[in-house]
Formats: structure tokens, C-alpha cells, sequence
């Protein structure tokens, strides 16, 4: 339970001044305003398009006044609560005051969450792709524990996910991962996530049962809105159509329904088997597609390739954002941030990733300040 105190509600009072000062929630409620008036035109939907961006730029504005007021209501209740518990002294208000001040540290720290965003498509959804780095077979099994990690992370959030590639190893776990995740905030979460993953970890393939250390790559970029335009010559496409396997595939393999594109000029690959329909898989590939060639082409034209795809490392000892330990001891540590837990298994298997989320974000946000990193983590 935590001890309230009119001192901690002072400090959560200044945390959410910052944050309105950050959101200018003033200009914010004249945003909606003019929003509404625009939304309540008779043409608005003659463009289908417009309009969708102009609606999801008024509900993510009413969202952000919404949790704004639900905080201040939060801490007007604590305030009351210390006051009743001064006055009586019955004990129920102190557990009163406990409940409201947990709440509204989460609601703040979501908040404080969007008044850092500031990617072009944070608010948008989000394609995430895990790859095996160093480790073998390990390596995929691995892959695979981080797949499941962020499907159980994206699920608690509300998120909906669209598997796109995930084809099952020979041996062990998976070759690869690509998903789509499309939700409030779902970039801007998940592109905490970019960067290489560490496991450290009794083998489950090793007779002898010896400590083995794998690593795994995530990759992760927006999906672009359906205004932002991207030239794809056909002619610089090689579209090949393969049998499915795998998750998503299972009982669709009888036919050619997978697909991989490759685009000539960059090299890049992209594949999807997970629908049945060798025309959906196309589509989704594309879309992906559409998203990488967009990094690539702004990473080019900045010559910036750290500020959106992170630094390009090896997914190998010496470049991993965390570690995961299970072995001689339970710890999951960013190695960015120090955040850490000994709740393994929470977050491995439960997909508890917000203490990091959050905590990558609040790193940034006050500048990166040295995270530490080395060899020996």
C-alpha cells in the first residue's frame, strides 16, 4: 500500500502540470473545438481519407483532455480522503487515499507517455519484426519467447495483432517473426523495443545442460497512413509465391498462398503467409514494404539513420538494449534505462513490459544520459 502523503500529492500535482504545459491542453480544447466544427460539414466524408485522419486527430484530443480532468478528479479525491483521515482518524480513508494515488501514478505516467511522443507517426500503429541473431538454434527459440512476449504485451494493452510471417524452425522455435499491431499508440510504445535482446539461460537443447547466452533482433516501424505516398516502381519488384508453413499457415500449404517481395534497387525482402488468400498476403506485404522503403528513403534524406531505426549493430554480445537472465540468477535488465526486475517470468510470459516502456521513454525524455552499457552486463 502506499503512504500518502500531502507532500507526494504535491510532487504528482507538478508532474501533471508539466505535462499540460508539454500537451498545451489550452490550444488542445480549441483543437477540438475547430475539429468538431470541420467534422459536423456536410461534405466531410465526400473524402474518405481526410476524414478518418480528422477523426482520429479529434478522439486522441478528447482522450488527452479526458485523462487530463480524470487526473485532477483523482487527486482532488486523495486530498479529501488525507483531510477525513486527519479529522477522524479512521483508517479506511488511508487505504482510500492509497487506491486513488496508485491509479492516478499509472494515469500519469500514460500521459506523461504522449506529452514525449514526438515521432511523426508515434500515435499510429506499429510492424514488428524479430529476428534470431547469435545463438544458433537457440537463437530461434529465443526469437520465438519474444514473439510470444509481445503478443501477450499487446493483448493486456488492447491491441489488435495481424501475424503476418511467422514460419516455424526445423529444430526449435521460429525462423522469424513480422506482425502488425495496430492500436492507440502502438509505435510510439513499441519503438522501445528496437534493438537487440539478450538471453542468458540453462540450454534446453544441451545434455550436459551448460549456461547458454542468445541473442535476438527487433525491428520496429510505423504504418504509414494511407496519405503519406511512397513511389514503388512494379518493375522494381521480383514477387515470388511459395507454400505457407507455420503459424498462420497451418492448413492453408496446399497451395501457393505465401508471398515474398523483393525489392530490386535496396535488396529488401519482405514475406507474409498468414492469410489464405494469396492476394491478402500481397497486400500485406506491400503495406510493409511501403513502411521500410519510407524509413530507408527519410534515413537517406537526413543522413540520421540512428534518430529512426536505431544504430545498426550486429544482434550479437556487446550491442543488446537487455538482458534477460534465468540463469545463475532471475533478472531482466534494460541496459539503456537500469530499469529492472527479478519478475522474469512476469515478463516473459505475461508480457509486463510497461516498467520498461515507460522507463525508455522517461530516459529519453530527459536526454539519455549515460545508460551504462557494456560488455560485462
Amino acid at each position: 500500500m502506499i503512504e500518502v502523503t500531502l507532500g507526494l500529492l504535491h510532487e504528482l500535482e507538478e508532474r501533471l502540470t508539466h505535462a499540460q504545459a508539454f500537451l498545451h491542453i489550452d490550444t488542445l480544447q480549441q483543437t477540438v473545438a475547430e475539429l468538431e466544427r470541420v467534422s459536423s460539414a456536410t461534405d466531410f466524408w465526400n473524402d474518405a481519407d481526410a476524414a478518418r485522419i480528422t477523426m482520429e486527430k479529434l478522439a486522441r484530443a478528447k482522450q488527452t483532455i479526458s485523462q487530463v480532468a480524470d487526473i485532477k478528479a483523482g487527486l482532488e479525491d486523495a486530498q479529501v480522503a488525507l483531510q477525513l483521515l486527519d479529522e477522524t482518524g479512521d483508517e479506511a480513508f488511508t487505504i482510500e487515499a492509497s487506491v486513488c494515488v496508485e491509479k492516478i501514478e499509472q494515469q500519469l505516467s500514460e500521459l506523461e507517455l504522449t506529452s514525449w511522443f514526438t515521432e511523426e507517426f508515434d500515435y499510429g500503429d506499429a510492424i514488428v519484426t524479430v529476428t534470431p541473431g547469435q545463438g544458433g538454434l537457440e537463437a530461434q527459440d529465443w526469437t520465438d519467447m519474444l514473439f510470444h512476449m509481445y503478443l501477450k504485451y499487446c493483448a493486456s494493452r488492447g491491441w489488435k495483432v495481424t501475424i503476418n510471417d511467422a514460419p516455424t524452425a526445423e529444430v526449435i522455435g521460429i525462423d522469424r517473426a513480422t506482425f502488425t499491431v495496430a492500436g492507440e499508440n502502438a509505435y510510439g510504445m513499441l519503438r522501445a523495443e528496437q534493438g537487440v535482446h539478450r538471453l542468458v539461460r540453462i540450454s534446453p537443447t544441451d545434455d550436459k545442460k551448460r549456461r547458454q547466452t542468445t541473442f535476438a533482433g527487433v525491428e520496429v516501424i510505423p504504418v504509414l497512413p494511407a496519405d503519406v505516398d511512397v513511389q514503388i516502381d512494379p518493375n522494381d519488384l521480383r514477387i515470388d509465391v511459395y507454400h505457407a508453413s507455420g503459424h498462420g499457415g497451418q492448413g492453408v500449404n496446399t497451395t501457393d498462398s505465401a508471398v515474398r517481395i523483393t525489392h530490386i534497387p535496396t535488396g529488401i525482402v519482405v514475406t507474409c503467409q498468414n492469410e489464405r488468400s494469396q492476394l491478402q498476403n500481397k497486400a500485406f506485404a506491400m503495406q510493409i514494404l511501403r513502411s521500410r522503403l519510407y524509413e530507408l528513403k527519410k534515413a537517406q534524406r537526413d543522413a540520421e539513420l540512428d534518430e529512426i531505426r536505431g544504430p545498426k549493430h550486429d544482434i550479437s554480445f556487446g550491442n543488446q538494449i537487455r538482458s534477460y537472465v534465468l540463469y545463475p540468477y532471475q533478472m531482466v535488465k534494460d541496459l539503456r534505462t537500469g530499469v529492472e526486475t527479478g519478475k522474469v517470468n512476469a515478463v516473459l510470459e505475461n508480457g509486463e513490459l510497461n516498467e520498461f516502456i515507460i522507463g525508455y521513454h522517461r530516459w529519453v525524455a530527459a536526454g539519455k544520459p549515460d545508460s551504462g552499457i557494456s560488455d560485462s552486463e
